[in-house]
């Protein structure tokens, strides 16, 4: 018994919802833009109660808003207390994209996997580019923080796009992105074990 053509289009719709909640954990605005445009211009549809995210005063919203918090991340002072911010908005946004994009499925386990995929790997990356950016912060006086933005800003917007475009690139990339960090996070959780 081969899936059928709805469980596929679910599938997707999940894999594409975890790619742009990863994206969310690097910038929250840059992929629910993407969103808002990929939906305006027909490319992707969107779940009922969250056409909203369609609508072009969304657009103009998403837009200020990336702007703003592209520019927040390159003031030194300010990127530190934007990383408090972001840290739980990431899990709303990462939850909301995800949950924008899954259709047929009953509300409890749609709401079930978009809290536990989209909000928890948006908050995973969020989490890890706070910690970045606080050895940044702390090993470069915040001078090296320009090139942590840089670098999140460039991984939201490739993580958003392919997300769009080629779904499962996206996916195997996250999944690498969060094996990086897995092994990274051992790396200094033993080396400051050790004696």
């Amino acid at each position: 018994m081969g899936l059928s053509r709805e469980h596929i289009e679910i599938a997707i719709a999940i894999i594409t919802g975890i790619g742009l909640s990863a994206a969310c954990g690097f910038r929250i605005f840059l992929p629910l833009l993407a969103l808002n445009l990929a939906s305006m211009f027909g490319y992707i549809g969107l779940a009922p109660g969250f056409e909203w995210i369609s609508g072009i005063q969304v657009t103009i919203a998403f837009g200020l808003a990336t702007i703003l918090e592209i520019a927040a991340y390159y003031v030194p002072w300010l990127d530190n207390v934007m990383d408090a911010i972001a840290s739980p908005v990431s899990v709303i946004a990462g939850t909301i994209v995800t949950a924008s994009l899954i259709t047929d499925i009953p509300p409890s386990l749609k709401w079930t996997i978009s809290i536990i995929a989209g909000g928890g790997i948006a908050g995973l990356f969020q989490g890890a580019t706070t910690a970045l950016r606080v050895k940044s912060t702390l090993f470069t006086g915040g001078f090296a923080n320009f090139i942590v933005a840089s670098l999140e800003l460039a991984a939201s917007a490739i993580v958003s796009i392919l997300s769009l475009l080629v779904p499962i690139a996206a996916f195997i990339l996250t999944l690498i992105l969060i094996t990086c960090g897995i092994v990274l996070a051992r790396k200094v959780y033993l080396r400051k074990k050790s004696p």
